[in-house]
C-alpha cells in the first residue's frame, strides 16, 4: 500500500526525536521549536502507522496458527481474532489515508469573516445580524477573540455588511466550509399577511493574511478619507476619520469607518485588503488546479447555496451534506460543532476520492 512512504516518515520522526535531545539543538531555541513542531505534526501519523503494523503482525500470527496442527477450539479462536483484526486493520488503513492527505497551509490561521445581505432587503439585513451573533457565540464557546473591523447598519437593527476578524486556535480549519450563500425562510417583521419570505446572505471566510503571505506595494494603493456616516447617510463624525483603500491593480476596495481614528481605520482596512488579496491569489491557483483535474473539491466556491434556515419548521439543512438538523435554537446560539465536524469529514471523503 503506502508502507515505503510511511517507513520514510517514521525514520524522519525518529531523527527528530534524537535531534530534540541534542544539547546544541536545545541551545538554539528557534531550531528546537521548529523541530518540536515538526515532531508534533508527524506524531499522529507515526503512532497510527505503528498500531497498523502491530495489527498486521498479529493478523499474520493468527493466520499462521490456522496452518499449524492445532486443535479445532484453538483454530476457532484464531478465526474470531482474524475477523476482528481485519476490521481493525481496515479502519487504521482508512485513518492513515486521511492523515496522509496534504495539509491545508491555512488551517492554523485566524480568519476574516465577511457577511453581506443579498436578496431580501431588510429581512436579509436582519439575518446578517442573526448569523453574526451565531458565529460570535461559537467563538465564545471556543474562546476565540472576535473584533469587528467594519459594519454598516440599517434603520430596523439589521446589518447590510459586517467584517470581523476571529483569532484563536486553528480557526480557519473549523470555519473554512462556512463560505457560501445562506438562505433564510421566515415571516419578516415587516410582513403583515404572515407570509413566509425567502432571503439570502453571503458568508465569506478568508484566511487572515500575514505580511509574508501578501506583499502590498504602497504605490499601488489609493487612499481616500471622508466623514463616517450612519443609517440614512447622516454624518456621525466631525472629522475625516473614515478610510477607503483601493488596490488599483485588482480593483479591490475596502472601507473602514468604525474607529474615530483615521490611523486605526486605515490599519483595519489594510488587514482586510491583505486577506482579500490572499483569497484572490489562492482562488486563481485553485481555478488552475480545477481546470487540470476537472474538479473543485475543497475550493469553497461561494456562488452556491450551502444552507437553509427554516424558522417556521425549526430546522437547518446543509445542502452539501444532505442533512437536516432540528436543534434549531441551540445551533443559532453557536452550537455548531457537530455540523462543522460533519463538513470536515465530508470534504475529507471527497479529497480521498480525488487522491
Amino acid at each position: 500500500m503506502f508502507s515505503t512512504r510511511l517507513k520514510k516518515i517514521e525514520s524522519q520522526f525518529e531523527d527528530l526525536e534524537q535531534r530534540l535531545t541534542n544539547p546544541e539543538v536545545i541551545r538554539d531555541q528557534d531550531l528546537y521549536q521548529k523541530s518540536r513542531k515538526e515532531h508534533a505534526e508527524l506524531a499522529p501519523l507515526v503512532q497510527t502507522f505503528r498500531r497498523y503494523r502491530q495489527v498486521q503482525e498479529e493478523l499474520a500470527a493468527s493466520q499462521g496458527l490456522l496452518k499449524e496442527e492445532a486443535d479445532e477450539e484453538l483454530k476457532a479462536l484464531a478465526r474470531e481474532d482474524i475477523d476482528s483484526l481485519k476490521d481493525r486493520a481496515a479502519a487504521l488503513e482508512e485513518e492513515l489515508r486521511l492523515l496522509l492527505l496534504p495539509k491545508d497551509p491555512n488551517d492554523e490561521k485566524n480568519v476574516i469573516l465577511e457577511i453581506r445581505a443579498g436578496t431580501g432587503g431588510e429581512e436579509a439585513a436582519l439575518f446578517v445580524a442573526d448569523l453574526f451573533r451565531m458565529y460570535s457565540r461559537l467563538a465564545e464557546r471556543h474562546r476565540w477573540k472576535v473584533e469587528v473591523l467594519s459594519h454598516s447598519t440599517t434603520g430596523l437593527g439589521g446589518i447590510k455588511e459586517i467584517i470581523a476578524s476571529i483569532a484563536g486556535d486553528r480557526v480557519y480549519s473549523q470555519l473554512k466550509y462556512e463560505s457560501g450563500v445562506h438562505r433564510v425562510q421566515r415571516v419578516p417583521v415587516t410582513e403583515s399577511q404572515g407570509r413566509i419570505h425567502t432571503s439570502a446572505v453571503t458568508v465569506a471566510i478568508l484566511p487572515e493574511a500575514e505580511d509574508v503571505d501578501v506583499q502590498i506595494n504602497p504605490e499601488e494603493l489609493r487612499i481616500d478619507v471622508f466623514r463616517s456616516s450612519g443609517p440614512g447617510g447622516q454624518s456621525v463624525n466631525t472629522t475625516d476619520s473614515a478610510v477607503r483603500v483601493t488596490h488599483v491593480p485588482s480593483g479591490l476596495v475596502v472601507i473602514c469607518q468604525d474607529e474615530k481614528s483615521q490611523h486605526k481605520n486605515k490599519a483595519k482596512a489594510l488587514k482586510v485588503l491583505r486577506s482579500r488579496l490572499l483569497d484572490l491569489k489562492q482562488g486563481e491557483q485553485q481555478q488552475q488546479i480545477a481546470q487540470e483535474r476537472k474538479s473543485q473539491v475543497g475550493s469553497g466556491d461561494r456562488s452556491e447555496r450551502i444552507r437553509t434556515y427554516n424558522f417556521p419548521q425549526s430546522r437547518i439543512t446543509d445542502h452539501r451534506l444532505g442533512l437536516t438538523f432540528h436543534r434549531f435554537e441551540t445551533m443559532l446560539d453557536g452550537d455548531l460543532d457537530e455540523l462543522l465536524q460533519a463538513l470536515t469529514t465530508h470534504h475529507r471523503t471527497l479529497a480521498l476520492q480525488q487522491a
